[in-house]
């Protein structure tokens, strides 16, 4: 049985609005537990003596890093 409520001059079935409310509920708890991305840390600079020991630096670390598996995914 559907009661029907005046709303703004227009009549609004109570299943609208449980799901009105439901949803509004469920919406509002998905973005308030959904949070940011993780800010990366910052790194200290590379002190290299040539460019091609600065470019083996940065490849090394995003090797331990896994980045470069990111990458192929």
């Amino acid at each position: 049985m559907v009661v029907y409520y005046q709303i703004a001059g227009r009549k609004v079935g109570s299943h609208y609005l449980a799901m009105g409310v439901l949803g509004a509920l469920f919406g509002g708890v998905k973005l308030a537990m959904g949070g940011g991305s993780q800010p990366k840390p910052a790194t200290p600079p590379i002190q290299a003596s040539s460019k091609d020991e600065e470019e083996f630096i940065t490849d090394f670390l995003k090797q331990v890093n896994g980045d470069d598996k990111k990458k192929d995914h």
